[in-house]
């Protein structure tokens, strides 16, 4: 391996969930202002992946007071406290650019991805002979 990716794999962070696409996430940044440090949450569509590797990127879209807001994240960024997945969104597309001109709900509406859940059926235990003695049961 070159010493290029050698040093590339040990600032690639793992922690960050694996989303695609059409997904909502919330993005929790680290905001510095003056000498304090807070966290700002960002929650938007994810409307584009671009890259590898290191400079792998993801544009995030939200609505914020009737005006369409976009940022690129860089995957491996420091800056990024941590990235939830509030809803996987099912589309078709690899880029959503078109979302840029619609606007009021139809800019937020993605249809969600159906899920397969496997429900296991527990039967709760029947009772037993032995469990229903007389001894075990109370006479008035």
């Amino acid at each position: 391996m070159d010493k290029i990716k050698l040093v590339e794999a040990a600032q690639l962070r793992k922690d960050i969930p694996d989303f695609h696409v059409g997904d909502t996430i919330s993005v929790y940044v680290k905001v510095i202002e003056g000498d304090k440090e807070r966290i700002q949450q960002f929650k938007g569509i994810v409307m584009g992946i671009k890259g590898s590797g290191l400079s792998k990127t993801f544009r995030v879209r939200k609505i914020s007071n009737g005006v369409g807001v976009e940022r690129i994240f860089p995957i491996n960024s420091p800056k990024i406290a941590k990235v939830e997945i509030v809803k996987h969104g099912s589309i078709r597309r690899a880029k959503l650019y078109y979302l840029r001109k619609l606007t009021g709900k139809a800019a937020t509406k993605i249809k969600e991805k159906k899920r397969k859940i496997l429900e296991t059926v527990i039967e709760e235990p029947t009772a037993t002979p032995a469990e229903t003695t007389p001894e075990n049961t109370v006479q008035a």
